[in-house]
């Protein structure tokens, strides 16, 4: 056994799957592949003076909650995916560690004890992940276009053709989109594909968000309708950035996210922010109303709690969100108080700048009808800092927010006659 290669026991894991085991002298070796309780041989492979990183090389005592993982394209193989760190873990073993993680950094990071510890929420282990982002490469060395997660440690995509992880619909389409992909004409422009899963009356929706660098031609878009058809998924195009997605074909269903315990039924994009996991999300809805116990004398006790500014702002939006038609309304107020503010300092801004017009008419040796000139309206004389400064009347007027900026004495902001 070289220098480099040791036995070790492994103590916990950490929030990278890494196994954590401790030399004699106290110093932290993270293992690759490794978990808790196992007696595992490791190879160093970098060195810091209060830690080391090292892989797995061989196995002496292996813990009972290593299980055989379901993905054939992970592993600390050279090319593994890298979209994914405990397979090799059950998945229950994996809730508890995410949850003494948590707890760990509580305690370290804000020395806080939770007083009471509630029941990991648990769901699906595999097909649950409604949103990926997929990377796209054609690279001709591996035979085509390539379509999934980066290789683990690398901004390489992996070689994947099946994700034990994604909806199974979406994972068996997984070799072609790669086909897809591989016969349009800018598939050299086209670095990702965005997945969203929501929800509709006779089942599920798949929308397909295709980042395109140049503009699509129409053969391109024929063989992007023709795959829409054949697999059932709608195609949404990204030419610039986020705001710039819109739908090939208004046609089929839109995206939607349920509660049907609360009867909601809220209609998303496919660049919107929505939970990975579904089912999880609903099961974290109703358990926090449930803690919260939301009673209506409570909103009074509120109201009565909260600062008179506070209780207006909050008002305001409880009266737009009693019913969406009350939406529309909202925004038009904001708008109009927004054109107001614009009004009133484009307003300012003219008077500021015919005084400096009449400041550049005047001659350099002209210091008296300078002076005179920058009293004139529309730029009033402030204290600043020890100094009178003539600024325009916009300025002046505006009172500051918060706390009152440093160098300004009191009275900084009273207009001189």
């Amino acid at each position: 056994m070289s220098n480099d290669e040791e036995w070790l026991e492994i103590e916990s894991l950490d929030l990278e799957a890494q196994g954590v085991a401790r030399r004699a002298d106290g110093k932290v070796v993270f293992v690759e592949g490794a978990l808790p309780g196992e007696r595992v041989q490791v190879r160093v492979t970098r060195r810091k003076a209060q830690w080391e990183q090292a892989v797995l090389v061989a196995l002496q005592r292996e813990s009972p909650l290593r299980v055989t993982p379901a993905c054939p394209h992970f592993g600390l193989h050279a090319g593994a995916c890298g979209g994914c760190k405990m397979q090799h873990l059950h998945p229950s073993a994996q809730v508890a560690v995410k949850q003494r993680v948590l707890e760990d950094q509580l305690w370290h990071l804000g020395k806080v004890r939770p007083a009471r510890v509630l029941r990991p929420i648990e769901g699906p282990a595999w097909g649950y992940r409604y949103r990926a982002r997929l990377s796209v490469r054609h690279v001709p060395k591996k035979g085509g276009v390539l379509v999934g997660f980066h290789e683990r440690k690398s901004s390489y995509v992996a070689d994947m053709t099946t994700c034990p992880v994604l909806p199974p619909a979406v994972s068996a389409m997984l070799p072609a989109l790669r086909a897809l992909v591989g016969a349009m004409d800018a598939r050299d422009r086209l670095p990702q594909i965005e997945l969203a899963v929501g929800e509709a009356p006779g089942g599920t929706v798949t929308a397909l968000v295709l980042r395109h660098l140049e503009p699509l031609g129409e053969a391109d878009l024929g063989r992007l309708r023709t795959f829409a058809r054949e697999h059932g998924v709608q195609w949404w195009l990204q030419p610039r950035g986020p705001d710039s997605v819109h739908r090939l074909d208004d046609v089929g269903s839109e995206l939607a996210y349920t509660l049907p315990e609360f009867g909601l039924v809220m209609p998303f994009r496919p660049t919107d922010f929505t939970q990975v996991n579904h089912a999880i999300n609903r099961v974290l809805v109703e358990r926090a109303l449930r803690l919260l116990d939301a009673q209506p004398q409570d909103r009074r006790k509120l109201r009565r709690a909260q600062p008179v500014r506070a209780r207006r702002r909050r008002a305001g939006r409880a009266r737009c969100g009693r019913r969406l038609a009350r939406r529309p309304a909202a925004r038009r107020r904001v708008r109009a108080r927004q054109g107001a503010r614009r009004s009133a300092a484009a307003r300012g801004g003219r008077l500021g700048a015919a005084a400096a017009h009449r400041l550049r008419q005047l001659q350099p040796g002209d210091a008296g009808a300078r002076r005179r000139a920058a009293r004139a309206p529309g730029r009033l004389a402030v204290q600043r800092g020890g100094r009178r400064q003539h600024v325009p009347a916009h300025r002046a007027r505006r009172k500051p927010r918060g706390l009152r900026p440093r160098g300004f004495g009191v009275g900084s902001y009273r207009a001189a006659m």
